[in-house]
């Protein structure tokens, strides 16, 4: 199979480019006709103005569906569903998932929701356990409850990788999970405990998406809590040192946001009864370390300023609850769902980074 476009004696591979360009039409053409049935469909998206809920409002909208976004701004943004708004297909609710009425008000008339309202970041849970468990368990229950109650055809939940705990097997295999080292991960695992049940006792089929360190467009830099990729990109356009945690080498398996929203549909639209009820790993199944990472996003960010290669990079303290290394097996969601991830780290931080410039800078 061909994928250098350059050859050793730096001739254009036309071959390799062919190959790739084709790849990626078929895949185009597969999930945009796999994914027609959506149209038309209404769909709750709660955490809407979130980075995740965010993008897959915007997905659905443009693939026809009938969105409803339910959010009450407590870490998402109003900027981010400003452009939603131009759509006639979308609805916008305030409204917080601990409250019931709010949820089952939302869930009218929705035949699939996408629930990826949650306090995330390990370390906001330890600082605060209560409220991530109000939010992450409580919040869950009462979304699960209106689901219920309203008829909702597909329940599908932000599930998370935080679940894996102290287990050093690698890759991660959905069935083979360690003790949680975060309140956060518990509250996330007390999700999959809940759906299933819900399942067994009231029939609501639910699919958990174990999401591996999603990055991309409107994800927030600021903020106590902030993902580590806007974070240290926004620095590093400002000519200032990040900060890893560590030596460098702990690793994750780094997630572009449109293999995530791919996961999503795929979800959606499965019609495998094995497929559903269960939890996947969304991710694209290989991993870079803190110090691949950041050499990445100084490379990438110099073709918009080469000063940026030049910038030192920090180490400090481990931080408490944090996993070494995080690795995702997608075999489950591939031979499942039908899952076909398109960007691998290098891509999804091409097109991530673009964005960044043209919005952060």
């Amino acid at each position: 199979m061909y994928y250098k476009l350059f050859l050793p004696e730096g001739k254009f591979n036309f071959a390799s480019f062919i190959y790739i360009l084709l790849k990626d039409l078929y895949y185009l053409f597969m999930n945009t006709t796999r994914f027609e049935r959506l149209r038309s469909s209404k769909v709750l998206v709660t955490g809407a103005a979130g980075f995740i809920g965010a993008n897959l409002c915007e997905a659905l909208l443009e693939l026809g569906s009938i969105v409803v976004g339910l959010d009450n701004f407590a870490t998402g943004h109003e900027k981010n569903i400003k452009s939603l708004k131009n759509y006639p297909n979308f609805s916008f609710i305030k409204g917080d998932i601990r409250d019931l009425e709010d949820c089952r008000r939302a869930c009218e008339g929705v035949k699939y929701v996408l629930h990826e309202a949650a306090l995330g970041s390990v370390p906001r849970s330890i600082n605060d356990p209560i409220t991530s468990n109000d939010v992450n368990v409580g919040g869950f229950l009462n979304m699960l409850v209106a689901a219920r109650d309203t008829g909702v055809h597909r329940f599908i939940y932000a599930a998370s990788s935080s679940t894996y705990g102290d287990s050093k097997i690698l890759p991660k295999v959905e069935e083979e999970i360690g003790k949680p080292l975060s309140p956060y991960a518990i509250t996330k695992y007390v999700n999959e405990l809940y759906a299933e049940n819900f399942k067994t006792t009231y029939g609501l089929d639910t699919i958990g998406l174990r999401y591996f360190n999603v990055f991309g467009r409107k994800q927030d830099p600021d903020g106590a809590y902030a993902a580590v990729i806007p974070k240290f990109v926004q620095l590093l356009i400002k000519h200032e040192s990040p900060m890893i945690n560590g030596d460098g080498t702990f690793s994750r398996d780094f997630t572009y946001i449109d293999n995530v929203i791919q996961m999503n549909l795929c979800a959606m639209v499965t019609e495998n009864e094995e497929a559903l009820n269960t939890v996947y790993n969304t991710a694209f199944g290989a991993r870079s370390t803190l110090n691949e990472l950041v050499t990445l996003l100084k490379e990438y960010l110099s073709v918009y300023d080469a000063t940026i290669a030049d910038i030192e990079i920090q180490y400090g303290k481990e931080r408490k609850g944090d996993v070494p290394h995080s690795l995702a097996s997608i075999d489950k969601a591939v031979k499942l769902l039908e899952y076909t991830p398109q960007f691998d780290i290098k891509k999804g931080l091409k097109d991530a980074i673009q964005w960044y410039w043209e919005n952060l800078n």
